[in-house]
């Protein structure tokens, strides 16, 4: 068993809001560089460039976990974590038929990049990705549960687009894993601050869309045997030894 230190909520040039230093590479790069162990990958409703940044960390001691920040049709954000690339591929089936189908203007919102793990660019995505599904929160939690995911509500704290801000409550029996704070927010806090997140486990992340982001926003660090989501979870619930450190 030994401390894994984790950021599950990063995003890359994929997403319109994220600067283009973000390649999966350089995120990588710096990751290994900064004894950061676990990086997820969760761009806004795609996960187009996780294949390039598994690749990257190919030959590294960083695990890139499988993810993407989805948007609800109630316009919460989620973060959804898978263990295997193929339950991704599989979540992704489900969210392209739930899009929009608005195109992105690129002038006003930035474009979204497809890169491989050598930084070169493969694809300059159309289509909006930064806006809500069709699928509302019960059915994505529902679905990703389905797949062997994990959902933790993004940014809990934050004044918009997190399930407090638009809804006021967490609905009984919602399938989520966790619920995330921002930097804002000390993780031990949360709780006494936001009483509704009730007992669920409680993370913090960069959330981060440039590199000084991700360098200088909060981590969670875990006790685990092996850094893996199905550990994560037990970390989460502090389960056969498993747990989070801080």
């Amino acid at each position: 068993m030994r401390r894994f230190v984790a950021d599950l909520h990063v995003h890359t040039v994929l997403s319109p809001c994220a600067a283009v230093e973000m390649t999966p590479r350089n995120i990588v790069w710096h990751a290994a560089r900064h004894g950061i162990d676990i990086v997820a990958i969760t761009d806004h409703n795609a996960g187009d460039n996780v294949p390039a940044a598994l690749a990257a960390a190919k030959g590294t001691d960083v695990t890139v976990l499988p993810g993407m920040e989805v948007e609800t049709k109630e316009e919460v954000h989620l973060v959804v974590l898978f263990e295997k690339l193929r339950q991704l591929f599989a979540w992704e089936e489900i969210v392209a038929a739930h899009r929009s189908g608005r195109m992105n203007d690129p002038d006003k919102f930035g474009a979204q990049f497809v890169v491989d793990a050598e930084d070169n660019l493969v694809a300059v995505k159309e289509e909006m990705l930064l806006a809500s599904l069709t699928l509302s929160l019960k059915e994505t939690c529902d679905k990703v549960n389905a797949l062997g995911g994990l959902v933790i509500a993004s940014h809990v704290d934050r004044p918009a687009y997190s399930v407090l801000s638009q809804l006021g409550f967490i609905p009984p029996g919602l399938a989520l894993t966790a619920v995330e704070v921002s930097r804002r927010v000390a993780r031990a806090d949360a709780a006494r601050r936001f009483p509704a997140i009730g007992g669920l486990p409680v993370v913090t992340a960069s959330d981060a869309h440039m590199i000084e982001d991700f360098l200088a926003g909060p981590k969670v660090a875990f006790n685990l045997e092996e850094p893996t989501l199905a550990e994560i979870r037990q970390a989460l619930y502090n389960e056969n030894s498993r747990g989070v450190v801080l």
